[in-house]
């Protein structure tokens, strides 16, 4: 099978459970957890099921194609089902079977692995899903995001797309084994990204430039979510302006505020941040600082987002 061809079946599958398709966030992010589809809409109580795949950025994580399973750039595939249905497992274990891997007569185990994102201010239990020895899921319940408890409770299914199509294949190798297609290889696709990437990520990356960019984006955000926002009655739209104000903020309008904005730049925060770290540029003790100071814009984002749902969770936050 190859990476299209799994991909292809994956939204298919979940499509058929009700799940809307989307697609990738236009950012560098290190995981689907921080497409705003995942980090935004898993508060409030409003219903949502989506699948997404999402490229995934670890700079620190690159090893100049020289691992045959570990890149700084790779995929997931993004599940998010809020509330989670009684079925969640068994729904899982049917897109295995769907994709042609039948889950009785392979060693499918659950490890218990509960899941905390400190950038994010994320939490949940769940577990880890080895097939046959090797890790392809991470199955998550969202306690928390932002610091916020999450109600109701949303099931987050975390798939390696690589991972799993070399197990399907009985493949080694991302560079070697993979195929994107019948005649693409994902070798042809990702190769000379993944290397030069890494190249620049441990080599050439101005450390200097890059703190710099980080106190920018970071001011930025927490000005953008700080901006007063008002609603134009007649003209239907948001605006900076108080100017034929609506005196109540309609429900159509969402979060009373520039969330959306100010989440992207504290997402160009994480991922400046995560450069710096592949540099060698922040030590032990200013690594917990940034992430904090991450932290608190995301969750600052986190909290404008649940106040249109006046929820309890956010008198306790």
């Amino acid at each position: 099978m190859t990476l299209q061809e799994m991909i292809f079946r994956l939204n298919e599958y979940w499509a058929a459970q009700g799940c809307a398709i989307l697609q990738p966030y236009d950012m560098e992010v290190g995981a689907g957890t921080m497409h705003p589809a995942t980090t935004l809409r898993v508060l409030g109580p409003e219903a949502w099921n989506v699948a997404y795949v999402q490229p995934s950025r670890r700079p620190a994580d690159g090893r100049y194609t020289r691992n045959p399973q570990r890149s700084q750039r790779y995929y997931q595939y993004q599940v998010i089902m809020k509330p989670s249905p009684e079925n969640i497992v068994d729904l899982y274990m049917g897109s295995l079977d769907h994709l042609g891997f039948d889950t009785s007569k392979n060693d499918v185990r659950l490890v218990e692995d509960d899941w905390e994102s400190q950038a994010a201010g994320a939490s949940g239990v769940g577990w880890e899903v080895w097939v046959n020895g090797a890790e392809i899921t991470q199955f998550t319940f969202f306690q928390q995001m932002g610091g916020i408890e999450c109600n109701p409770v949303c099931a987050e299914i975390t798939y390696g797309p690589e991972r799993l199509c070399l197990m399907l294949n009985q493949g080694k190798s991302f560079w070697e084994d993979l195929q994107w297609n019948d005649t693409t290889s994902y070798r042809d696709v990702d190769w000379q990204l993944e290397m030069q990437d890494n190249v620049y990520n441990f080599e050439v990356a101005s450390t200097s430039m890059l703190f710099k960019l980080f106190e920018m984006y970071e001011e930025e955000s927490k000005r953008t979510i700080e901006t007063s926002v008002f609603w134009d009655a007649e003209q239907g739209i948001m605006t900076t302006s108080p100017l034929s104000a609506a005196e109540e903020w309609p429900r159509e309008g969402g979060p009373r505020g520039l969330v959306y904005p100010a989440l992207d730049l504290a997402l160009k925060c994480s991922h400046v941040f995560n450069v710096l770290d592949a540099r060698g540029a922040v030590g032990v003790t200013e690594r917990a600082a940034y992430i904090n100071r991450i932290r608190a814009r995301i969750r600052a984002c986190c909290l404008k987002h649940v106040e249109q749902f006046k929820t309890p969770e956010l008198s306790k936050a």
